[in-house]
């Protein structure tokens, strides 16, 4: 037991030291060339400029590594140091039904990341993002939000321990089955209901004011094949100056989202290139794809769970002689945590070939290339983004293509049709 003790805690220093060497690499690449001006984005950044964007960088990575930190020292002391084995006793020790300590354990979990992460939210929002000229919020504003984002975790939590060890209770041998879809039901319940009941709990939607642009958008949208509810601004610049755009929602629900910052920062032709960009994922079938490989890994996730719960080793694997259902349920999910890092570059290569396709039916979708390369140098202007990562941490990490590489490829296009 104490081997599997060791060797389990030598894959936990190991992935975390994979992490911070590759943490290291990109931010010793972005000191070395973050004051260079990159080919095509002359005229949009200057020196100052990514000097400033540098700066802001290192300053976020700087709190994330101190939260990455914490964090694993927690991981450290709750598998390594005995804490996971007290907690489990000590809820034990309450008595109670199955499904209701279940749910107070994780209902405890959760507090505990709230509070931990609440001083790192409030020196990023306060302190950084004050700092470089993006926050808007106030106290009043962000503490509301917290109150909702934690009552809103804390309800989905019940629901979803709730249930699923309900299931586990009522049908031992086949709750691998039920509980991937319960699970499944809830994530689609959301999908159509967010834009109605969740989202609108945290920001004001109302119709698109930019004169013209909802008709430009539709006629888009009618030249691919798609139709959506509603085109809707949000009034993201109560909180933060940075800018974005989405789809929500599925089906006859979906609907478009702008950011009233990106309206202010884009021109018309940059605002629908960004959308003709988000209509390839639909197209490409980017989106259902995703949902489908999720739902079809989270069943043969439940299935190896079921397996190996049932296996009984799990306890072991961190030095306890026992351990409650919850708790190995934890156990699993930190262990599936490591063997998932090496899958990281996988799922980040697979995420960039979707945007290149999407970038690509954009590009054909509008027919001008160039729109989307300058909404994008804008984006990265306005949101002072890293635009000298390291290859390897790119790769590693990144879900999306770096910028140079997607601006290269789209003035090259334009350039092709143009010389067409």
């Amino acid at each position: 037991m104490q081997d599997m003790k060791i060797i389990l805690l030598i894959c936990f220093l190991l992935t975390a030291s994979a992490g911070y060497l590759l943490r290291s690499l990109n931010l010793r690449h972005l000191r070395r060339h973050g004051a260079e001006v990159p080919p095509g984005f002359e005229g949009a950044v200057d020196r100052a400029l990514l000097a400033r964007s540098s700066a802001y960088t290192l300053e976020l990575s700087r709190v994330g590594l101190l939260g990455s930190l914490l964090e694993n020292l927690l991981i450290l002391l709750f598998f390594f140091g005995g804490l996971l084995g007290a907690y489990d006793r000590s809820l034990a020790s309450l008595g109670g039904p199955f499904v209701l300590a279940g749910v107070l354990f994780f209902l405890g979990l959760s507090l505990a990341e709230i509070v931990v992460d609440i001083p790192f939210s409030l020196y990023t929002t306060f302190r950084i993002e004050n700092r470089y000229g993006f926050n808007t919020t106030t106290t009043r504003l962000w503490l509301t939000d917290l109150v909702k984002s934690a009552l809103l975790g804390l309800f989905f939590l019940v629901l979803l321990a709730g249930g699923a060890l309900a299931i586990v209770q009522f049908s031992p041998r086949l709750w691998w089955l039920w509980v991937w879809a319960f699970f499944a039901l809830v994530t689609l319940f959301l999908i159509y209901l967010s834009p109605y009941l969740i989202e609108p709990l945290f920001n004001k939607y109302e119709p698109l004011q930019a004169e013209g642009l909802e008709q430009e958008i539709r006629g888009l949208l009618a030249k691919a094949g798609l139709s959506v509810s509603r085109v809707l601004q949000v009034d993201a610049s109560r909180r933060s100056r940075h800018s974005n755009a989405y789809f929500t929602g599925v089906g006859r629900v979906k609907r478009i989202v702008l950011y009233d910052t990106l309206l202010e920062q884009m021109s018309h032709g940059e605002i629908l290139a960004i959308l003709a960009h988000e209509v390839g994922h639909w197209k490409k079938g980017h989106v259902w794809k995703r949902l489908l490989l999720t739902e079809v890994g989270g069943l043969a996730v439940c299935y190896a769970a079921f397996r190996l719960l049932g296996w009984g080793g799990l306890p072991g694997l961190v030095g306890l002689p026992q351990a409650s259902f919850p708790a190995q349920t934890v156990i699993l999910g930190f262990v599936a945590s490591l063997a998932a890092f090496p899958l990281i570059p996988l799922g980040s290569w697979l995420s960039r070939r979707n945007e290149w396709e999407a970038d690509r039916f954009a590009a054909d979708l509008t027919g001008a290339p160039v729109n989307l390369a300058t909404a994008l140098i804008k984006l990265s202007r306005e949101n002072l983004a890293n635009l000298h990562p390291h290859p390897l941490y790119a790769r590693f990490y990144y879900s999306h293509p770096p910028v140079l590489e997607r601006v290269g490829k789209l003035r090259s296009a334009e350039d092709l049709k143009r010389g067409s």
